[in-house]
């Protein structure tokens, strides 16, 4: 195996955050020069009144690889950013080593190492000459840089007067196309259009084919999964999980993210609801497992739908079912026991029953969703109706939509079915 092109051992970054003191709280000439006197010892004795510390990263190390893509991956404030800063020499660690074997070209907030007076043609040479890079490999690339970013119109208008849009087309094509031995890219992508998204996803595929390192932070889950060879879960400044299984990884992620707060199960807890014909017990979502989902699930993945329910009157109107709401409460379908011919209805009988539907795999689009019971004597009386007395259960799909590179993050519409094509003439 060949030596690491980035070493990182014990890495750690303190912060010390600072609290305002109660306004109330007198303060005299003689406590101000006591804590003159002994500031030079607090070092030892922690953070001064009024303030404390705060690791961003704590004990990191991994190493990787050269032409590795690593995906760093982690929730809001897990020291993602702080991360790639230490590793692209913008911040010094409190503590560990880092060891960098190439150059280093990093994309972490827009417009980074532009200067805002220059026009695009001379930003161009003055990133790159940042990167470190000489004015004759910077003058090879020009031109492709300028038709990657398709800002060919206004290379000679000054860089304030471009948009957010066009600023980070050209940053990123500055730093993706000179020749670093590592390219660093934040979750800074998010600022284009998804067009450029997928160009900008496509580029740092190629760039890694090519032997290059890439270190790729994002929130992204998909394109993390289909671009990365690697991933690092950080949590609160600490490794949780390093290898080579992406996607189990990105699975083990969601189980502790957001989705561990929706209720993917229902159960009737004291009777809460009832009727003389039938008594709706549980309502939950669950995996291929059987067991209620406690993570964000895939859109390729199996899910069922299971109600269990004390049936009291046999009665061939009594059907039950669900309705499906997306995270904007808009109503997607319907779905019931009797739907379809009768004689293909399961058959309802007194005594505990337990009726189990399949979600179509590939079909619902990234986002939180929702799901009512529906229970009724057709055209008779409802016992629970959606909107009005159902209870509701919630499960999120990430991921999974399509084996396709052209679809690593939400599609367009409330669903995301793929259908099948093909070529007749």
């Amino acid at each position: 195996m060949p030596d690491a092109i980035i070493t990182v051992a014990g890495l750690g970054k303190r912060y010390r955050i600072r609290h305002q003191l109660d306004a109330r709280q007198y303060v005299t000439l003689r406590d101000v020069i006591s804590a003159k006197l002994a500031s030079p010892f607090r070092r030892r004795n922690g953070p001064p009144p009024g303030a404390e510390d705060f690791w961003a990263l704590k004990d990191v190390s991994f190493a990787v690889q050269p032409g590795e893509v690593l995906g760093i991956i982690g929730r809001n404030g897990a020291g993602k950013s702080t991360l790639l800063k230490i590793l692209s020499r913008i911040t010094e660690p409190t503590e560990g080593r880092v060891t960098l074997g190439g150059r280093v070209a990093s994309l972490l907030e827009v417009g980074t190492g532009f200067h805002p007076e220059l026009d695009g043609r001379e930003n161009i040479y003055l990133n790159g000459a940042i990167l470190g890079m000489s004015r004759a490999e910077i003058a090879r690339k020009f031109d492709e840089i300028v038709d990657f970013a398709e800002v060919e119109q206004f290379l000679d208008t000054p860089v304030k007067r471009y948009s957010s849009g066009m600023y980070m087309r050209l940053a990123f094509a500055v730093a993706a196309h000179l020749e670093s031995e590592i390219l660093v890219i934040d979750e800074v992508l998010a600022v284009g259009d998804a067009e450029f998204q997928k160009k900008c996803l496509g580029k740092m595929d190629e760039v890694s084919r090519s032997g290059r390192t890439v270190l790729f932070v994002s929130h992204n889950l998909n394109a993390v999964e289909t671009l990365c060879t690697r991933a690092i879960s950080l949590d609160k400044g600490r490794v949780r999980e390093h290898g080579a299984d992406v996607r189990g990884i990105i699975t083990r992620y969601l189980s502790g993210a957001s989705s561990a707060a929706l209720a993917s199960e229902w159960i009737n807890d004291h009777n809460a609801f009832d009727h003389p014909a039938m008594q709706p017990l549980s309502f939950a979502v669950v995996n291929s497992q059987g067991q209620p989902l406690t993570a964000a699930a895939r859109s390729d993945e199996q899910l069922h739908v299971v109600i269990r329910a004390d049936v009291r009157q046999e009665d061939p109107a009594l059907n039950a079912g669900f309705s499906l709401f997306n995270q904007e409460s808009q109503e997607l379908l319907w779905s019931l026991t009797t739907d379809g011919p009768e004689p293909s209805w399961p058959r309802l009988t007194r005594g505990i029953n337990v009726l189990r539907c399949p979600l179509p795999r590939r079909f619902l689009n990234e986002g939180v969703y929702r799901l009512e019971m529906i229970a009724s004597l057709h055209c008779r009386d409802w016992f629970l109706r959606p909107g009005h007395n159902s209870p509701a259960i919630f499960f999120e799909i990430q991921g999974g939509l399509s084996d396709s590179p052209y679809w690593l993050w939400a599609r367009p519409g409330l669903v995301a079915p793929e259908l099948a094509w093909e070529r007749t003439k």
